[in-house]
């Protein structure tokens, strides 16, 4: 379970932002506010899948040159990369080089498409399993969840790849579907009046 923990200038926040000096304009800014814009839930989710077996650190020093590889994550242009597009991915020193994540993120964008086709956008398909707040676990006690076993699920039952529940946990984290600060955090507040004013799909 992490805590809070008190940052040099003072402000108490999750334990974790305290471990690399990136992490806490990350943790302030970004994790657990609600995002409703697909290009950067694929992007998010894809990202996840990149950094299973790794450290988020690693990801986050990359992600900029992962943008740049991956046309800023714009789903129509991702899905038409082809053989070609992976070979010269594997060359990019920017990212993590491993060819199935790296296929995974053209099959996702194109499975992405689909689902958007179906279900209007991809963040009305997220938002649909956002847990019920009274009903969720203390702050980062766990790392699955039923909500990220059954989006899990049903993305693998549409061909996606690399979107094991773990991996779409800490998705729901970063994305505001649940507010997975810590009781304590100087962000949590901020956090969950985003989410109380955030306009679900």
């Amino acid at each position: 379970m992490s805590s809070s923990a008190v940052c040099p200038d003072g402000k108490p926040r999750c334990k974790w932002s305290l471990s690399a000096p990136d992490f806490i304009d990350y943790h302030d800014k970004e994790w657990g506010f609600p995002v409703s814009d697909d290009r950067i839930l694929f992007e998010k989710i894809c990202l996840e899948g990149f950094q299973s077996g790794l450290s988020w650190r690693t990801i986050l020093a990359k992600r900029e040159d992962f943008r740049i590889a991956f046309k800023n994550f714009e789903i129509e242009k991702v899905a038409r990369y082809n053989t070609r597009s992976v070979e010269k991915l594997l060359t990019n020193e920017g990212i993590v080089r491993h060819r199935g994540k790296i296929e995974a993120t053209i099959n996702n964008a194109k499975k992405a498409i689909d689902l958007i086709e179906e279900k209007g956008s991809l963040a009305a398909f997220f938002w649909h399993y956002e847990p019920d707040p009274s009903d969720v676990d203390p702050p980062q006690t766990v790392s699955v969840s039923k909500e990220s076993t059954a989006i899990s699920k049903e993305l693998k039952k549409r061909g996606w790849k690399f979107v094991g529940p773990t991996t779409v946990f800490a998705f729901m984290q970063a994305m505001g579907l649940i507010n997975d600060h810590v009781h304590g955090c100087c962000v949590r507040e901020k956090v969950e009046e985003a989410r109380n004013k955030f306009k679900r799909p």
